[in-house]
């Protein structure tokens, strides 16, 4: 298949970076390779502007991207939002009510470009360092209420499972989306919001809604925008359910995952 016809959208973490946070040399030069064909290539992430912007100044992408797990549209060219979608009122009781019965939860508010920790654990502290972004520590209640992107929360990964069976059954917290992003990372975001929403609002911006789309990840956030790709890619690292539901299965991420989906792509 021609490059100039295809829009290649993929997480990061656990797909295109390695397991030590790194762009693999033979995966850029393909990515190259793919975007002097014509190709379009962007990311999809649960990062926010702080995580992943040297992520998108390391690719030099010349395209917007989905972030937030799919709350917003970033053009870190222009730097601005091109689309976003706020959680609305009933992040703040959530909030308070999971702290309230888990009180060593970590929890980040993400909120424009900033990054707002009003609750910090070991988990979130080595978030925070291994991205190497400067948090802002203002209280919960004096956070802006508006323009919520996303919460984070933060948790040993067995502490996490008995926290994501309390809120799939918890009727309170409800009437958002609620994703596993990593097995210490549950995320809240806007009801109907994914990354398969995001790519759809990205498409749109850039008018690119004659392409072949393809879309690849690892972990449950990938699900959607793998399912409602014309080409769906899992690495083999992925789990279970995202593999089973990706149309190839590539190898993992730290051995030229994106390398071998643009090769497979050029022979379509």
């Amino acid at each position: 298949m021609e490059f100039s016809k295809v829009i290649l959208m993929t997480d990061l973490d656990g797909t295109l970076l390695t397991d030590d946070k790194q762009i693999l040399p033979e995966d850029m030069a393909a990515i190259d390779r793919f975007r002097a064909g014509g190709g379009i290539f962007t990311v999809a992430t649960g990062r926010g502007y702080a995580m992943a912007k040297h992520i998108a100044d390391k690719l030099k992408l010349d395209c917007p991207a989905v972030v937030y797990n799919g709350a917003a549209v970033y053009d870190f060219r222009q730097e601005q939002f091109l689309w976003q979608c706020a959680i609305g009122d009933k992040a703040l009781g959530i909030i308070k009510h999971i702290a309230e019965r888990y009180p060593d939860i970590g929890v980040e508010v993400l909120r424009g470009n900033v990054v707002y920790v009003p609750y910090l654990n070991e988990m979130e502290q080595w978030h925070l360092d291994l991205e190497q972004v400067k948090a802002d520590w203002t209280p919960l209640d004096e956070i802006p209420r508006d323009g919520w992107l996303k919460v984070l929360f933060a948790y040993p990964p067995e502490k996490l499972d008995g926290l994501q069976r309390y809120v799939e059954s918890c009727q309170e917290l409800q009437g958002v989306h609620w994703v596993r992003s990593a097995p210490m990372f549950f995320e809240c975001l806007p009801e109907g919001i994914d990354k398969s929403a995001g790519y759809r609002h990205l498409i749109g911006a850039i008018s690119a809604e004659d392409r072949f789309t393809v879309a690849a990840g690892d972990f449950m956030n990938d699900l959607a925008m793998i399912q409602s790709a014309d080409l769906g890619a899992a690495v083999a690292s992925a789990l279970p359910e995202v593999r089973a539901a990706a149309d190839i299965l590539l190898c993992d991420n730290n051995s030229g995952a994106m390398a071998q989906l643009i090769d497979h792509i050029e022979k379509m």
